[in-house]
């Protein structure tokens, strides 16, 4: 967020990245940019595989994603988020992500020219070298295990890569950030759920948990943990964001902070906006009145009530440049090897100037024109996300041999 910058120039510099399109950056950037690997962490575009009119290979005029825009932004590793509403639980929630994940299945068989399913580190490497993108699977919701540990299993045997241990609400064993606390963070069985994603090489992914489910899961786990979407709450003081402490704490024991792009996670003013004109959970049961089961018809209502919002002056203007303030703001506090990049494409409210993928190395050229190295923006891009997997992938190997 700009909000430090104190000289002029500083602020004009700011300024002329906010407006410049993504075919003006650099030559260095370009070659940074598309010869590294670029993950995203998180994505929902797996609710549009739902829809009629969206077809992954094709470029398509909405949305944030799809294979020939992430061709054209250097993506090449993207996690498709596996999520249901927090408030289905039991055996249709649990039915809910395995069709999300046979449907990201189906689409790399489809297009598998384009894209190769990764499990491991080596994978999305191999899938690189071989100039296809890497695609991998997160649930979004420790509700979709339906109170069933043995579903951490199942869903490492289908290439799930880590679980967001809750949602909006609170599971029925983890605290959420955005709900009233229920269970004073993780629940003793909620900690064996951790100990059991370790041994399945499974990341434990802490966005959207309570504070001291984070430090809870922090204790537990033996593998490095991530923030798979969320932004710095000394920026935005939204509790789907980390605090400094917080962040301290994470990267202290090998973890990656994955800045997510949405306006509310990045600008206080919007933040402070959008609680007026309704949160997000109300959005979301008004518009389920429409759309019932239909989430990504859901997804489209959420887009165009805050495109008309922002219309109306109800709500501010947000730079794509206060992504690069998040991303800044954590390597100051922890250096570059804990930050990283998780979107929340085609699930998000996008800056301006971040309109979809294609703008992706407006990222990389922003951060060589603050003077980071070329080794520690490969980091931000994707190298740091492939150690923690690489890590879980270790320990997991570790627990298993263990007698």
């Amino acid at each position: 967020m700009i909000r430090s910058l104190a000289l002029f120039g500083c602020i004009f510099g700011a300024a002329a990245l906010a407006f410049a399109p993504a075919d003006s950056i650099s030559e260095q950037a370009r070659r940074l940019h598309f010869s590294s690997i670029v993950a995203d962490t998180h994505d929902d575009t797996t609710q549009r595989f739902f829809s009629k009119d969206f077809d992954l290979g094709k470029r398509n005029s909405s949305g944030h994603i799809d294979i020939p825009r992430m061709r054209e932004g250097g993506m090449n590793v993207i996690f498709f988020s596996i999520w249901v509403d927090g408030r289905t639980m039991g055996p249709p929630a649990i039915q809910k992500a395995l069709d999300q994940i046979d449907a990201v299945q189906q689409n790399v068989r489809k297009y598998s020219k384009d894209l190769a399913f990764a499990r491991t580190a080596d994978d999305v490497r191999r899938a690189h070298d071989q100039g296809r993108i890497a695609v991998l699977t997160g649930v979004e919701g420790g509700h979709m295990l339906g109170n069933d540990i043995r579903m951490v299993r199942i869903y490492g045997e289908l290439g799930v890569r880590y679980m967001t241990l809750s949602h909006f609400y609170n599971d029925e064993w983890a605290d959420s950030s955005t709900d009233k606390p229920a269970h004073n963070g993780l629940t003793d069985y909620g900690k064996e759920i951790v100990r059991e994603m370790n041994r399945q090489g499974m990341l434990v992914d802490i966005s959207h948990v309570s504070d001291k489910t984070f430090y809870d899961a922090l204790a537990i786990s033996k593998a490095p943990l991530i923030a798979s979407h969320s932004s710095c709450r000394a920026l935005c003081n939204h509790p789907r964001n980390m605090t400094d402490d917080m962040i301290k704490a994470l990267a202290a024991k090998g973890g990656v902070i994955q800045i997510n792009y949405e306006k509310s996670f990045l600008d206080q003013a919007y933040k402070d906006a959008t609680d007026k004109t309704g949160s997000v959970v109300g959005a979301i049961d008004r518009f389920k009145t429409l759309c019932g089961d239909d989430d990504a018809c859901l997804l489209r209502k959420m887009v165009e009530k805050e495109k008309q919002d922002t219309a109306d002056g109800k709500l501010p203007h947000v730079s794509w440049t206060e992504i690069v303030d998040h991303i800044d703001h954590a390597v100051k506090l922890v250096g570059a090897d804990h930050v990283g990049l998780g979107s929340d494409f085609d699930g998000a409210n996008m800056p301006d100037g971040m309109e979809d993928v294609t703008h992706l190395p407006q990222i990389t050229d922003a951060l060589l024109k603050k003077g980071y190295s070329e080794a520690d923006i490969r980091k931000i891009l994707g190298e740091n996300t492939l150690r923690v997997l690489a890590a879980a992938e270790r320990i997991s190997r570790e627990m298993q041999s263990a007698p």
